[in-house]
């Protein structure tokens, strides 16, 4: 499974504010190459996650909102991706096409969400501390 770019742009918006108290999204956007856009896009959604705070006014900026040595990067991904799947087939509602014409289980599936457990597992246990370099747990 790949990260996508908005759960990197997320994690540099995460280096910075571990680097400052207060900054905001245009200076944010600055520091991390980011396209601003982008950044706010995804600070409204790390707030909507309570990772950071976003205050408005002349004194205003994003802030951190938790302890990123127990917030991992299962609760990052979450926040930013919703779910990271590694195939359509295991989201909610999926209609498999072959299931329908062949019936029966599909070990294709069944070995994907196994993979897919180990991933989220893996993800889990590590703490977006540990992936920013800020720790070597």
């Amino acid at each position: 499974m790949l990260l996508t770019q908005e759960t990197d742009y997320a994690l540099r918006i995460l280096r910075s504010l571990s680097a400052e108290s207060v900054v905001s999204v245009q200076r944010l956007a600055e520091q991390e190459d980011l396209p601003r856009h982008f950044a706010h896009k995804i600070a409204k959604k790390l707030e909507k996650a309570g990772i950071i705070c976003i205050r408005r006014g002349i004194a205003g900026g994003c802030s951190l909102s938790c302890d990123l040595g127990k917030t991992s990067l299962y609760d990052l991904v979450t926040a930013i991706e919703n779910r990271a799947m590694l195939s359509n087939c295991m989201e909610a509602g999926h209609v498999c096409q072959w299931r329908e014409s062949h019936g029966g289980i599909c070990c294709t599936h069944n070995r994907l969400c196994m993979i897919q457990r180990q991933i989220d597992q893996e993800l889990r246990s590590r703490s977006l501390l540990w992936v920013l370099g800020l720790s070597q747990e």
